[in-house]
């Protein structure tokens, strides 16, 4: 796999040309800015606000920052700038700092190629996958994810249901009998050739035992039989190793830069 190529590709499909999930959810563009907004059924202004592209330089780039800092502080919300190492100008970051920007923890884009991952899928006994199909379904994974990360995922369970409702989401829970131990998602960008991994999360108990291998193999299968040609995830420390192991490469790091006027949830890996 070319690295520079798929990064290309990554960036025009997934940044620049992102298209919106569906209702709830819009993609806007305004001068040399891409922002994905997601408000739930959108009667509300919960879910996630993000920038995703600019093309901006030394210039144009404090203008940019400060345009969208006064956009959604008249909405209300909060945002995320997802920033990535190569993006412009190289001094993007200090900017976005002294504008008031906090940066979360760095992430690594991974990617691989759909057919030279593993699908086989081994999990300990007690545990079955479960695809999530229904509002109750969602609120598992929600739970799920609460305990794994530690974060109030609650803002979420709109998103998701639209996304369902879409056929634009895949998501799983692995069950230990009737609890739910363990859950991932995965975001199917139609019309490019890129499907996401998003939020693979194990409660401790429960955690090395192979049930966050087995959900990515889960997910891998499904990506291929849409057809898509390589996944790719945003993995935090804990996840990279296990990624890398099974084949995803890294192509560059990227840390979401946060601007906090009110509470919100804002979904990362």
């Amino acid at each position: 796999m070319n690295r520079d190529v798929v990064l290309e590709m990554f960036d025009r499909q997934l940044r620049r040309e992102a298209r919106s999930a569906g209702a709830g959810d819009r993609v806007e563009r305004t001068g040399d800015v891409v922002r994905h907004l997601s408000t739930g059924d959108g009667s509300t202004g919960d879910g996630w606000a993000t920038v995703v592209w600019s093309d901006l330089d030394a210039a144009t780039a404090d203008a940019a920052i400060a345009a969208q800092v006064r956009h959604f502080t008249d909405l209300g919300r909060e945002f995320e700038w997802k920033l990535y190492a190569h993006d412009q100008p190289a001094d993007l970051a200090d900017r976005l700092a002294a504008a008031g920007f906090v940066p979360e923890p760095a992430e690594t884009l991974m990617v691989a190629q759909v057919p030279d991952l593993p699908t086989g899928i081994d999990l300990p006994e007690s545990v079955q996958l479960r695809p999530v199909t229904t509002p109750a379904d969602v609120d598992l994974l929600r739970d799920v994810h609460d305990q794994a990360f530690g974060t109030d995922f609650s803002g979420l369970r709109e998103s998701l249901l639209t996304q369902l409702a879409a056929d634009q989401l895949i998501a799983v829970l692995a069950m230990a009998g009737d609890i739910p131990v363990s859950a991932a998602r995965m975001e199917l960008h139609a019309g490019t050739d890129f499907a996401s991994l998003w939020s693979g999360g194990t409660v401790p108990a429960w955690r090395g035992k192979g049930i966050y291998r087995a959900l990515v193999a889960y997910r891998t299968r499904i990506a291929a039989e849409r057809g898509y040609r390589y996944l790719q995830v945003d993995a935090s420390d804990d996840s990279r190793p296990i990624l890398q192991r099974l084949g995803f490469l890294p192509l560059t790091t990227t840390i979401p830069y946060v601007y906090r006027r009110s509470p919100i949830f804002i979904d990362r890996q």
